[in-house]
């Protein structure tokens, strides 16, 4: 049992106690990042004369032949250590001798670790807002294709008004407009650099943390060290923004199995993104999207993990917060998984414009401006909307939509009808008059668009 503590026992720990402590088959994965750190530190050391540049040296090239190897796959990290500080440091010291042993001078694991955490969810975030964007990018030539797709606008899951699948899609874009926004802000909000903070109190080591930091691409070290090492509010807010990420994966998601069923047949999902039944040979299940949907709740349970972690631990270092990690990595894992799956599910989506042009008819979405047209005409809007109602329940009784009405029939329920009325209620010029800023009509959504495309190039 490779550690890098001892000197204070007489006696070696029990295995099961060992094997209970250790975190070296999760933490494993932060070996880049602990590299990264450890190379910065080195620099910085020699630069301080603190140690000689020639042990500076020799432990840069040590650590960047540990870092190939192991992705080479010459080097693995075994489960005989403790933890990714203790492989890399033991390797380190096997490979170049007693240098080795000076790299950890002036540090401590906790703000080792604490560095290896924030270097790892730094690189995340760019990961992840890497792949909304392809989500985006795919959204947006979906909006550019149909911005005269009619369809229903929904609200209390009933049709509602008339509205274009390039509007509708264009919620989701301001959707992931946000969660973009909210990483960039997290990025910036914990862009400051724990290495140097020691266990909880600093050094007496003369350490420069502005350099560190300057090298390891940070605004400016922390400051204060015992704040360094035992918060991971960074942590949580990150695992915030991916359940609110998850959480607009999910309602599109179920948007899309909606659409995808017989009763809406809004839209087909392409064969390579959907399975079938092991019995009922005609089924073609939205598994993605489905996925997508109960994954979310996993994420969830991510940040509530966290958040209970963190609420009872006093000043500074504790061991719990060790379990800022397995469900942190798994989310993150989670994320951006359901990210890649349903970017590739939408990007290969076939929409029925016909079918869902047929529901907005169906579904008497025009019944507002229909009474928007009376008003024109002179009447009270309130006893419009009672004239309508009145109209769509006859529409209702004879089977047919407002438009499919003659005008004889219109003019019984209102003699203020004329054959106008036809045009005032088709679903183009519903949509079309529509051109207040952030509405469906077709000159709003073609600057939206031009919007989203310099946003996108930016």
């Amino acid at each position: 049992m490779a550690q890098l503590w001892g000197g204070r026992f007489t006696k070696e720990t029990d295995r099961n106690v060992y094997l209970f402590n250790a975190s070296v088959d999760f933490d494993k994965r932060l070996y880049k990042q602990d590299i990264e750190g450890s190379i910065a530190h080195a620099t910085m050391l020699g630069k301080q004369g603190i140690i000689t540049e020639s042990e500076k040296d020799q432990i840069i090239k040590g650590l960047g032949n540990i870092k190939a190897m192991v992705e080479d796959g010459s080097l693995e990290i075994s489960d005989k250590y403790e933890d990714i500080h203790s492989f890399v440091e033991a390797t380190l010291t096997e490979m170049i001798g007693e240098a080795g042993k000076k790299l950890h001078t002036g540090r401590s694991r906790n703000d080792q670790v604490a560095l290896d955490m924030k270097l790892y969810v730094r690189d995340e975030i760019a990961e992840t807002d890497a792949l909304l964007k392809e989500l985006q990018e795919v959204l947006y030539r979906i909006m550019s294709e149909n911005l005269d797709t009619f369809m229903p606008g929904f609200t209390h899951m009933q049709k509602a008004q008339p509205v274009t699948l390039a509007h509708h899609i264009g919620a989701y874009f301001e959707m992931f407009i946000r969660d973009r926004s909210r990483l960039a802000d997290i990025k910036k909000r914990m862009n400051t650099c724990p290495l140097g903070s020691g266990a909880l109190a600093g050094t007496t080591y003369p350490l420069d943390r502005e350099y560190t930091a300057e090298l390891l691409g940070f605004d400016a070290p922390t400051g204060n060290s015992m704040d360094s090492v035992s918060d991971r509010d960074y942590v949580i807010e990150f695992l915030d923004a991916l359940s609110i990420i998850m959480m607009h994966l999910s309602r599109f998601s179920e948007e899309i199995i909606t659409w995808n069923s017989n009763e809406y047949r809004f839209v087909e999902i392409d064969d390579g993104f959907s399975t079938g039944s092991s019995i009922m040979p005609q089924k073609k299940n939205p598994d993605i999207a489905e996925l997508v949907r109960g994954k979310t709740g996993r994420v969830y349970g991510a940040l509530i993990g966290m958040l209970t972690v963190m609420k009872g631990i006093p000043l500074a270092y504790n061991k719990d917060i060790q379990e800022d990690k397995e469900g942190t990595f798994d989310a993150i894992d989670t994320v951006k998984e359901c990210l890649a799956m349903f970017t590739g599910m939408a990007d290969t989506m076939r929409f029925r414009k016909d079918v869902m042009e047929e529901s907005a008819k169906k579904g008497f979405t025009n019944a507002t401006d229909a009474a928007d047209y009376l008003v024109k005409k002179g009447m009270p809007f309130r006893d419009a909307h009672s004239v309508i109602g009145r109209l769509v329940l006859s529409c209702i009784e004879k089977g047919k939509s407002i438009d499919e009405m003659e005008l004889a029939e219109l003019k019984d329920i209102c003699p203020m009808f004329d054959e106008d009325i036809y045009e005032a209620v088709s679903l183009e010029t519903c949509v079309e008059r529509r051109l207040t800023i952030g509405a469906p009509g077709q000159a709003v959504m073609e600057k939206t668009l031009t919007a989203y495309r310099t946003y996108l190039d930016a």
